[in-house]
């Protein structure tokens, strides 16, 4: 079950990556630590897209580089991916596009309101997420064009 969710970790780090080069990557030019990562596409890689064997190469690399606490962490985050219902997946993979199409001054602002978020105390983040929850739609429409024009 692990290594399965670790493919499924690999492909949604993927979607993310800039395109790849559309030359296709034989089995044979991967390391043997990104073919054992990537063993469960090696009968079918020959077929893959060029793009997606770009795609799970550079997954199995970030893998690879990755200690294993922060392999826990990915497998404990994509455990909570999977739980979430496909109405709010979508609507994440929708706001990480708008997002990527940001420019990178506004990417640095949101990623810094980001982090001062997560240094709130949790309790005052709680407080934030209670009256956010409480906003109508307009209101926070309102809220994230204000955000969007600072």
């Amino acid at each position: 079950m692990s290594k399965y969710l670790v493919m499924i970790f690999l492909l949604l780090c993927a979607v993310g990556a800039a395109h790849a080069a559309s030359d296709p990557v034989p089995w044979a030019q991967l390391d043997a630590r990104e073919q054992k990562v990537l063993k469960r596409y090696a009968d079918q890689w020959a077929t893959l897209p060029p793009e997606k064997q770009h795609r799970l190469q550079r997954g199995a690399q970030r893998w690879l580089e990755m200690t294993p606490e922060q392999r826990a962490k990915a497998r404990e985050r994509f455990k909570r991916w999977q739980a979430l219902p496909p109405e709010q997946r979508r609507l994440i993979r929708e706001r990480y596009q708008q997002f990527k199409h940001l420019p990178p001054e506004r990417q640095a602002r949101v990623l810094r309101r980001i982090e001062w978020f997560k240094s709130l105390p949790p309790a005052q983040r709680e407080q934030m997420r209670e009256r956010w929850r409480a906003m109508t739609p307009q209101e926070r429409q309102q809220i994230m064009r204000r955000q969007m024009t600072r």
